[in-house]
C-alpha cells in the first residue's frame, strides 16, 4: 500500500487548504454523554483555533440548533479564520421526523443556519442523509442555487453511495462527501473513495477514531453517561464488544510500539488513505482536542499500516456500526456479510 504523507500546508477542499484534522463539533452538543457547559464548550472551540483548527463541522441536527447556535457565538469576531461547514435534512424532534432534502427545505433550513451561525455565508453545506422520495438532481440543483446567491460556498454529501455521487456531480460539482472511516469501518473502501479521487472531491472521515474505541476512549460501554449512543450501537454490545476489545488491546499496543497515542495512529492511518482525504475527530475534551493534532505531521509507516490493516477491519470486527433502522437511512455502499456474536 502507498502512503500519503499529511502535509504541513494543508489538503484542499474547494480550492482551500484546511488543516487535514478538523474538528467534528457534535460532541459539544450531543450524542456522547454529559453536554458540556456552554461556557467549556465555547472555550474548546477557541482552543482549537489556537492549535490550528481551521474547518469546524456542525449541523442543525446536533443538539436540535444548540451546536450551530455555539459554534456561531464562538466565531463572533473569528469566522475569517475557520473553514465552516453544516447540514440539513435530517429532523429528529416534535412532529417533523425523517429525512427532507426538498428543495424548498433546504433553502428554509439554511436561513435558520445563517441565523444561528451569525454568518451570511457556510463554506460547506451538506445533505446530512439522502433523501430517497426527492431525485438528488433537485436537491443539488437547489444548492447550486444557493452558491449562485452567495450564500454557501460549497456543496457537500454525507453518508451517499458513488451512483448517488456522481448523479450529483452532473448537475454541480460536490467539493466534499462525508462518511464514517476509520480502520473498523471500512464501507468507503467500497466505491466512494475511489470515486471521490475521480471526481475532484474531498473525502470528509468523521468518527475517524471508532467513536472513541480507537483512542482508548471507552473501556466499558454500559458505564458511559446516560444519553450516550454508543450502548444502542451492535459492536459496543455484548460479546460483540468483549471480542473488539481484545482488538483494540492489540491495536493500543500498535500505538505504543510507533510511538504515537492509539488516536493518533488511527488519524494518521486515516490521512494516509490518499491526499484527498481529511479527518474530523470530535471531542468535548481539551486534552483530546490537543492530542488528536499533537502528530498531524506524522506520517504513519508502510509496516505500521500494514500491522493495522491486518488487524482491525471488516473481517476482524464484530457487530455493524449501526442498528438495522438506522442503517435503512444509509446510502453508502455496504458489505454483504459482517461478524455478529451478539444476538
Amino acid at each position: 500500500m502507498s502512503i500519503t504523507p499529511c502535509p504541513i500546508n494543508g489538503r484542499p477542499i474547494n480550492g482551500r487548504l484546511i488543516n487535514p484534522i478538523g474538528l467534528g463539533c457534535m460532541s459539544l452538543s450531543w450524542a456522547y454523554g454529559k453536554r458540556p457547559s456552554d461556557e467549556d464548550g465555547i472555550a474548546l472551540l477557541h482552543r482549537a483555533i489556537e492549535l490550528g483548527y481551521d474547518h469546524f463541522d456542525t449541523a442543525r441536527l446536533y443538539g436540535q440548533g444548540h451546536n450551530e447556535t455555539l459554534v456561531g457565538e464562538a466565531l463572533r469576531g473569528k469566522r475569517d479564520k475557520v473553514f465552516l461547514a453544516s447540514k440539513m435534512g435530517i429532523f429528529a424532534s416534535g412532529e417533523r421526523r425523517g429525512i427532507d432534502c426538498k428543495p424548498e427545505t433546504i433553502r428554509e433550513q439554511l436561513e435558520i443556519s445563517l441565523r444561528l451561525l451569525q454568518t451570511d455565508h457556510i463554506d460547506l453545506y451538506y445533505m446530512h442523509r439522502r433523501d430517497f422520495a426527492v431525485p438528488i438532481e433537485d436537491s443539488v440543483g437547489a444548492l447550486a442555487d444557493l452558491i449562485k446567491e452567495g450564500k454557501i460556498g460549497a456543496i457537500g454529501l454525507s453518508e451517499m453511495s458513488a451512483d448517488t455521487l456522481r448523479r450529483a456531480a452532473a448537475v454541480h460539482p460536490v467539493a466534499a462527501m462525508q462518511t464514517e472511516y476509520s480502520p473498523w469501518t471500512r464501507q468507503a473502501e467500497i466505491a466512494v473513495l475511489d470515486a471521490c479521487r475521480e471526481l475532484g472531491t474531498t473525502f470528509v472521515a468523521f468518527s475517524p477514531v471508532g467513536r472513541g474505541a480507537l483512542a482508548n476512549g471507552v473501556a466499558d460501554p454500559a458505564a458511559l453517561d446516560e444519553g450516550d449512543i454508543r450502548p444502542g450501537m451492535p459492536r459496543f454490545k455484548g460479546a460483540n464488544w468483549q471480542h473488539n476489545l481484545g482488538l483494540l488491546r492489540q491495536f493500543n499496543a500498535l500505538a505504543a510500539e510507533a510511538g504515537v497515542s492509539p488516536a493518533q495512529l488511527s488519524l494518521g492511518w486515516v490521512l494516509s488513505r490518499g491526499p484527498h482525504v481529511v479527518a474530523i475527530p470530535g471531542t468535548a475534551k481539551m486534552a483530546h482536542l490537543e492530542e488528536n493534532i499533537a502528530r498531524r505531521d506524522w506520517t504513519i509507516p508502510v509496516d505500521v499500516a500494514a500491522k493495522v490493516d491486518a488487524l482491525i477491519n471488516q473481517q476482524t470486527v464484530a457487530g455493524h456500526r449501526y442498528a438495522k433502522a438506522m442503517q435503512a437511512t444509509i446510502d453508502t455502499e455496504d458489505f454483504a456479510e459482517c461478524l455478529e456474536l451478539e444476538e
